[in-house]
């Protein structure tokens, strides 16, 4: 079971919903033939492909562009839901201001977009900071139904100038898709600067609860589930794009700070950016799936209901078309934690349980996987 450091009652938040995966074509006796040319070890992995040929298509780790004439699966994730149509404000709140100051104005908002409370009285909220956020600032607002009951939303307020490095309008319409999927929280409304969703009754994860190897595992399965979902739009990858982008308005950042202007003039942003295609044209060479990627998978953006041993993804800001190793070579610098100690970077052992788990639903690429890891840790 999961690690149970906190003692609470949690309520459950919502059901997921399944989401359809293509079928997958199975190989031809031939083909069966050759990949049991190599031993015992290889005829095992082969019968692991046959029981595991149920009609579904799946983008292994071990996937991407072949060279050998084989043709590329691609999963088809479910249909596009049916949208309820969301609540919009023109209204803003002023993130500067000490809680007691912007609490009138977050109330006024959450009964303009949540409807149940259109009415209720401003004595009937109340509204706290939830610890977890880091680009933006995050509020649970609760109202009291009943004697010993309330329900609670979450108002997410976007950090200054978060909208240099974030294409909201990417983020806004990707979250219903993944909501209909089983991540995240449901989105209830949307304001100027912000957004009112569906409060998620669990705890943040730490940097070292991620190598918990049950969390770990969970959050790989979980991961792959994501990897497969769709959302409408462009497939094409946007993380050169976005590193590009960055990499443009970080070149004429200025500083009021003369001294710490002087500090980061001494950075050769050219020399930044020929290594960053260089980057790019070796990664081009991988031919890499490109999936939707979560991009920020960080401990502040896992949650665990402990009581129901449940995970949750949230914060799809960072959320683009990407290449499926970047979102998980991400995760992983994520165990160093804010402090960036590398030292903490999961060793290989770790990192295979992760992607055995990532495979987990398909027996086939496990089999392989367990055979090319074997043979590294040999030689």
């Amino acid at each position: 079971n999961f690690p149970r450091p906190r003692s609470h009652r949690i309520e459950p938040n919502r059901l997921e919903a399944p989401t359809r995966i293509a079928p997958r074509q199975r190989a031809s006796s031939r083909e069966r033939k050759d990949r049991t040319e190599g031993g015992a070890e290889a005829r095992v992995c082969a019968r692991a492909r046959e029981m595991g040929s149920d009609g579904r298509s799946w983008n292994g780790v071990a996937g991407g562009a072949r060279g050998d004439g084989e043709e590329k699966t691609r999963t088809v994730a479910a249909p596009a839901p049916a949208l309820a149509e969301v609540p919009t404000s023109t209204a803003s709140v002023d993130i500067s201001l000490p809680l007691p100051e912007m609490t009138p104005r977050i109330i006024d908002l959450c009964k303009e977009l949540v409807k149940e409370w259109s009415s209720l009285d401003s004595s009937c909220f109340s509204i706290s900071t939830v610890s977890g956020g880091i680009t933006n600032m995050l509020l649970k607002v609760s109202v009291k139904e009943g004697s010993d009951s309330e329900s609670s939303v979450t108002v997410r307020l976007y950090g200054p100038n978060t909208d240099l490095v974030i294409d909201r309008e990417r983020e806004l319409q990707a979250i219903p898709y993944l909501s209909a999927a089983g991540f995240g929280a449901r989105l209830l409304g949307v304001f100027e600067n912000g957004v009112v969703s569906s409060f998620i009754h669990a705890r943040t994860l730490s940097p070292s609860d991620m190598k918990e190897p049950r969390i770990a595992a969970e959050i790989a399965k979980q991961l792959q589930k994501f990897h497969q979902v769709d959302i409408p739009g462009s497939k094409e990858p946007q993380l050169w794009n976005d590193v590009f982008k960055f990499l443009k308005k970080a070149s004429v950042l200025k500083f009021e700070d003369n001294e710490k202007q002087k500090r980061y003039e001494m950075i050769s942003f050219r020399e930044i950016q020929d290594e960053v295609k260089e980057l790019k044209d070796l990664s081009d060479l991988l031919h890499a799936p490109v999936v939707f990627a979560h991009n920020d998978l960080l401990s502040g953006n896992l949650m665990l209901n402990d009581l129901e041993e449940k995970l949750y993804f949230i914060d799809f800001e960072y959320g683009s078309y990407s290449y499926r190793g970047f979102d998980i070579a991400n995760h992983f610098n994520e165990y160093a934690g804010f402090e960036c100690d590398y030292n903490l970077y999961p060793d290989k052992d770790v990192q295979y349980h992760f992607f055995r788990n990532y495979l987990s639903d398909r027996p086939s690429e496990v089999c392989e996987f367990n055979t090319l890891s074997s043979l590294d840790k040999t030689n």
